[in-house]
């Protein structure tokens, strides 16, 4: 079956309606008793309860027990009657979890190449062959016990330190609390390794040290096989690694200069310090060597995530963001959705879109694993939304899921992989991580994602570091109030100015400028590394 692109909202001055024959409508204002907003194809609606903003408003009767079309989808059932005009919420909406059907593929959408000449944008083309969008030195921690080590020697290479390397976008540490008192070949020691190895290896890191403390369970020379370009540097307690290479290990450019230090070895902290200075001045001249280069669009990887949801996310920001997504896959390029807790519910419209059925048992199986996760401590999937989120009108995970899943458009689904896995397959795609934004998103960065695009109705501060964060505003009050930390305004869309398609372009325009080098804004306040934060799971001795 071959589908066309998403619908676009009906927009009237006061209501939304989504899709046709859905039960409610979200609020474009505050809505008092006595109003009688409009709604496209019901008529008036006479307000019974005070609806606020981003909130959904009934359209018609739904009886105890029935369920609630919001995306003509099924968002939870009526736990008391609901008449028109009523605020449909927490009070009168639960969970339900039901029946669905999970098509494993058969959907497929045509995604046209646009006419034209193809986009492109200045990134550093690796020699590996991978392209980067940013230029950094990081310290890569492999155990908490050197994390203020790391940014004690950061914290050198702060304001005009780098004036003279033009090409360098910064030396940052990449701490963690994590690395030491877990069984390495244990799920949850695994996730730390690919988690490192993938920034380790990570297309905008040019220069690497890797700073242990020497006793840790996770060593950093599991980190760095190899040495870089140049000879030892000959100081107490760091080294070139050998030249032998296994497995992720291998994936570390040929073009990345190396460095390993241990903090017992070098004689304690501020030996270390004064060792781990000196090797990053010895890193940054042939750092600032690289030059961006002119690079095909279909180079670039887009983490999409989102975090801070309203009730607006699923009609603005998200599937604004879904029309960029799709635009670069039609080019070649590779987009990642993730946040398993944030499709369980929506999973089948993705499902139903895997390129193979292999592909969409992949994802079934990885929410299974969540439903035991969850059980296991004493929780279920449904625990979701946040109470900001609530706040802002989303009521069950199942609301929450149909939005989010706008962010990856309509193109097929290619690959799921597990958390921090390398992202190997071109077009669309899905990683498994929580949907903690900071874990969500270092995940993706592990997995290779140059650009992330990150949705917020609340008002997320999120940052990343070594890949720039490009933030979206879904609502114009929100964006209002926090401009300095927003770098695109989807709230257009409801406020009747722009259509999704129009954002969408502008989303897409801005990852290509970010992807060249223009800062977004969270880069500009260098918010990033302390977002760093590897997926902790499993048992800790």
């Amino acid at each position: 079956m071959t589908r066309s692109r998403g619908e676009v909202p009906q927009v009237s001055q006061d209501l939304l309606v989504l899709r046709e024959g859905d039960d409610v409508a979200v609020a474009t204002r505050d809505l008092s008793p006595g109003d009688a907003p409009e709604a496209s194809g019901t008529g008036p609606v006479d307000v019974r309860q005070p609806v606020p903003r981003g909130h959904k408003i009934a359209l018609r009767a739904v009886p105890t027990g029935g369920h609630v079309r919001k995306y003509g989808q099924v968002i939870g059932v009526a736990t008391t009657d609901i008449a028109p005009g009523d605020h449909v919420h927490s009070h009168n909406l639960g969970f339900e979890e039901g029946e669905r059907e999970t098509p494993l593929g058969g959907t497929h959408t045509e995604l046209p190449v646009p006419d034209g000449a193809r986009p492109t944008f200045r990134g550093y083309r690796r020699a590996d062959g991978r392209v980067g969008t940013r230029n950094f030195v990081a310290i890569l921690t492999s155990v908490n016990c050197s994390a203020s080590t790391a940014k004690m020697i950061a914290d050198q290479f702060r304001g005009a330190a780098l004036d003279e390397f033009e090409n360098v976008d910064g030396v940052i540490a990449l701490t963690h609390t994590s690395g030491c008192g877990l069984v390495p070949d244990s799920e949850g020691g695994q996730i730390l390794l690919r988690t490192l190895r993938g920034y380790a290896a990570h297309p905008n890191v040019a220069g690497l040290l890797v700073l242990g403390l020497g006793c840790e369970m996770v060593p950093g020379a599991a980190l760095s096989a190899r040495s870089g370009q140049v000879a030892d540097l000959g100081m107490p307690g760091i080294g070139a690694p050998d030249e032998t290479r296994s497995g992720l290990l291998a994936a570390i450019s040929d073009d990345t200069v190396v460095r390993s230090l241990t903090i017992q070895e070098a004689g304690g902290v501020r030996a270390s310090v004064r060792a781990g200075v000196a090797a990053i001045r010895e890193m940054l001249p042939l750092v600032n060597q690289r030059e961006r280069v002119e690079c095909d669009v279909s180079e670039l990887v887009l983490a999409l995530n989102c975090g801070g949801s309203d009730g607006y996310s699923g009609i603005t920001a998200n599937p604004a963001l879904g029309w960029a997504s799709d635009r670069l896959v039609a080019y070649g390029a590779t987009s990642v959705l993730a946040e398993t807790p944030e499709v369980y519910g929506a999973e089948h419209l993705l499902t139903a879109r895997a390129a193979e059925p292999a592909v969409a048992k992949k994802l079934l199986d990885r929410i299974d694993w969540w439903r035991d996760y969850m059980a296991a401590g004493g929780g279920t999937l449904d625990n979701n939304p946040s109470p900001g989120n609530k706040a802002g009108g989303l009521t069950t995970i199942l609301e929450k899921s149909l939005g989010a899943v706008a962010k990856g458009g309509q193109a097929d689904l290619g690959a799921v992989y597990e958390y921090a896995e390398p992202i190997t397959e071109r077009g669309f795609g899905f990683m498994d991580t929580p949907g903690y934004d900071p874990v969500s998103v270092t995940g993706l960065v592990a997995g290779g994602a140059n650009v992330v695009v990150f949705t917020t109705g609340r008002g997320s501060v999120f940052g990343c570091r070594p890949t720039p964060s490009i933030k979206v505003a879904t609502n114009t009050p929100m964006y209002a109030v926090m401009s300095e930390d927003m770098d695109v305004n989807a709230g257009v869309v409801v406020d009747g100015t722009a259509t999704v398609a129009e954002v969408g372009r502008q989303i897409f325009d801005r990852i290509l400028a970010v992807a060249s080098g223009e800062q977004t804004v969270s880069e500009e306040l260098e918010i990033g590394a302390e977002e760093f934060i590897p997926w902790h799971i499993g048992a800790v001795t």
